[in-house]
């Protein structure tokens, strides 16, 4: 199990990195990404205190940690600028908050993040034809996501990823610790949201290749 989509005390989660890596890791996770919620006021903030963590004590774990951010609530028109801050700010990873039903993400996010070529789109809500293909041409992997309310409309996001070859991962969105899923659930909301057994072995691949190439 993978999982590049969780949450810390640097934004809105409960859990210090520490404890947040060590519950995935016992919980059997491989690799695990802390994107905290991020805008032009904290990516800088959150990547220093997350990056130091990640070198100094990442390597005591028996699970790859990452440090990156979830882009969150940007204006479409600034997506851009802040996909390439995060990165020269050190960000491995960077997820884009998508256009989920249950906040007010702008119009056109979606859009937005994938031609900034993000490295996943979050919870992407109803993505259109024009963006699921998007993604598949630019390697933006979309989220099927296991935590409630965002999750209305992972069918709709498995069945546009098939449609346009898109590569899809499944993540927790952890905010606490009840968020982090065990095996048997993860797979069973990935096969709910309509993936073959194949296809669910496929995000797994998806996302570790993801990993080795943040890692580079």
């Amino acid at each position: 199990m993978i999982d590049l989509h969780t949450h810390t005390i640097f934004s809105d989660g409960e859990l210090i990195p520490a404890e947040l890596v060590r519950r995935a890791e016992v919980l059997g996770y491989k690799a695990l990404c802390m994107t905290d919620h991020a805008d032009e006021a904290t990516t800088y903030h959150i990547l220093e205190n997350v990056l130091r963590f990640v070198k100094k004590h990442g390597h005591f774990f028996d699970i790859n940690v990452l440090a990156g951010v979830e882009l969150t609530h940007v204006p479409p028109a600034l997506i851009a600028e802040m996909v390439k801050s995060a990165r020269d700010a050190g960000a491995q990873l960077v997820v884009m908050h998508g256009e989920t039903p249950v906040e007010p993400v702008a119009p056109g996010t979606n859009l937005a993040a994938i031609e900034a070529g993000v490295d996943i789109l979050a919870h992407p809500g109803l993505i259109t034809d024009e963006e699921a293909a998007l993604a598949a041409e630019r390697g933006v992997a979309l989220e099927i996501t296991t935590r409630g309310g965002h999750s209305y409309t992972n069918g709709h996001v498995a069945a546009m990823a098939r449609k346009h070859g898109a590569g899809l991962v499944v993540n927790n969105d952890a905010h606490a610790p009840r968020d982090l899923v065990g095996e048997e659930l993860r797979r069973t909301i990935a096969l709910g949201a309509g993936l073959t057994p194949d296809e669910y072995r496929q995000t797994e691949a998806n996302a570790w290749e993801i990993v080795q190439r943040c890692m580079k």
